[in-house]
């Protein structure tokens, strides 16, 4: 499937309830050059912060963000929040590894198991 970047507006942050057959997932964060202010955070159970990433660049255009965050468990979602209230930038997360018996190789897969949520 093909990876499609969301935009999460200043002060903004977008969420990523994701399927216990996902075991990690890959985040992509980008800007149109504004620097980046982001926070990312995988909670498991509402508002219980297993890891979270404060991050900064300068120019998020010419230095994206990309990482792999390992999501063991289920309950987990992925939130995403821009810390900047001036800029927007633009995110992706997409599963990279699945748990025993599930079937990534289906495209369909990709839309079942992150399932977005505005907060």
């Amino acid at each position: 499937g093909v990876t499609v970047l969301k935009t999460v507006a200043g002060a903004g942050r977008r969420a990523y309830s994701l399927d216990p057959a996902v075991e990690s997932v890959q985040v992509y964060i980008e800007s149109d050059g504004c620097p980046l202010n982001v926070r990312i955070e995988l909670l498991q159970g509402p508002e219980n912060t297993q890891q979270a990433i404060e991050l900064y660049t300068e120019d998020g255009s010419s230095r994206p963000f990309f990482c792999v965050i390992n999501t063991p468990g289920s309950g987990n979602v992925l939130r995403i929040v821009n810390t900047d209230p001036s800029a927007s930038i633009e995110a992706a997360v997409t599963p990279r590894t699945f748990g025993p018996g599930a079937q990534p190789e289906i495209d369909a897969v990709r839309e079942i198991i992150i399932r977005e949520d505005f907060r």
